[in-house]
């Protein structure tokens, strides 16, 4: 798989993580949801060592862009949280960021 599959699953898998312990720490929600938590947070670290690259923190900082991008669209269409024009060309910004250092051909 490359990074364009990975970052987008990766994403999801670490924001649902991150989600289940917030449930569980801030909303009240049962520690059980702290078991799917941390299966999906594992997935994450899995599926972004797949990634293929010279070093992690090339594969870490160009995934940056899209977790802030699925950041967005989680607080939009999962918690009904309608993004505002800075949480946009933020996101935006933070992928552009990421289109670049992912386009950069190394040896």
């Amino acid at each position: 798989m490359n990074a364009f599959v990975i970052y987008p699953l990766a994403a999801l898998a670490e924001i649902a993580g991150c989600f289940a312990v917030w449930a569980w720490w801030r909303s009240g929600a049962s520690a059980l949801w702290l078991l799917p938590g941390m299966v999906a947070l594992a997935t994450f670290a899995w599926l972004l060592a797949q990634v293929e690259s010279s070093a992690a923190g090339r594969a870490y900082a160009a995934y940056g862009g899209v977790y802030i991008v699925a950041s967005v669209l989680w607080m939009w269409l999962v918690e009904g949280e309608r993004p505002g024009t800075a949480d946009i060309i933020g996101a935006g910004l933070c992928l552009l960021g990421a289109a670049v250092i992912l386009s950069v051909a190394r040896a």
